[in-house]
């Protein structure tokens, strides 16, 4: 079995999020064997498909793990096998994966882009939880709840600045939401590229941060296009690796389009 590790949201290797990537023969094996899979990989996630019969409502079947469980939503490690799919040959055009969140489309875009048709996440404003500001280290302006498909807390601060000096306790931030905390601020200067900046910390299912979260950034679209008033945007995330990603509002689905890079090549031996 082929395994590999590609760089999601990024064009060059060595940054954005990379995810373990395996192409089954078959239906997926037993859970413990996907998760022992994933601790080994022990990137943010790993990525496992299988085909789907022509007759099926998507073309093939995705799960992802985290290296402590598997998630919902992974939207690196979508983009990342799409980068696989069409890399091998394996599948050419819009790819629909069957999911826990429905049916995720990718498309490969004329540039070597790709993108991910998700469902928009859901936002209901809540009052920032007790104790939240001193686990992050800073004072959130506003508070959201993101919704059951990624089960984040969003949380807006003061100014970029602020996004980048964070240094938060990662364990006292897993009370605070089903998966994780995300951090965001306006751009500073929007003629360097992007809109809004973020940082995601999901010590609950084993990451303390998320290089580049495709699947935050269908909460990050609706908010920041509400109050910059555009539905076309581009996200930077402010982790050490650092990545960007475009995103497009259309109702109750999120266009997340950048590139990926494969960086490792192997065999799984057991």
């Amino acid at each position: 079995m082929r395994i590999r590790i590609v760089d999601a949201f990024t064009d060059r290797p060595f940054a954005g999020n990379p995810a373990g990537v395996l192409l089954l023969d078959d239906a997926f094996p037993d859970d413990d064997r996907l998760q022992n899979i994933a601790l080994e990989v022990n990137h943010a996630e790993t990525a496992f498909a299988h085909r789907l019969p022509g007759d099926a409502e998507a073309d093939w079947a995705l799960r992802w793990f985290t290296p402590a469980t598997e998630v919902n939503m992974c939207g690196h490690a979508t983009l990342a096998t799409a980068h696989v799919l069409y890399g091998t040959g394996a599948h050419r055009g819009p790819v629909r994966f069957a999911t826990r969140s429905g049916v995720l489309i990718a498309a490969p875009g004329e540039d070597g882009s790709i993108t991910l048709d998700f469902p928009t996440a859901p936002l209901t404003p809540v009052e920032p939880p007790e104790g939240v500001a001193e686990a992050l280290g800073a004072e959130p302006l506003t508070a959201f709840d993101t919704g059951p498909n990624i089960g984040d807390l969003l949380l807006e601060l003061a100014d970029e600045k602020t996004v980048h000096a964070l240094r938060p306790d990662v364990k006292a931030l897993a009370a605070y939401s089903e998966r994780g905390v995300i951090a965001t601020a306006r751009a500073e200067n929007p003629d360097l590229g992007y809109d809004f900046v973020s940082r995601c910390f999901f010590p609950k299912v084993g990451i303390d941060e998320d290089p580049v979260t495709g699947s935050a950034h269908t909460a990050l679209a609706p908010y920041w296009s509400q109050r910059l008033g555009r539905t076309d945007l581009t996200g930077l995330q402010a982790s050490p690796r650092s990545g960007r990603v475009r995103t497009a509002l259309r109702g109750e689905r999120t266009l997340l389009t950048g590139r990926a890079v494969t960086v490792i090549e192997g065999e799984l031996l057991v």
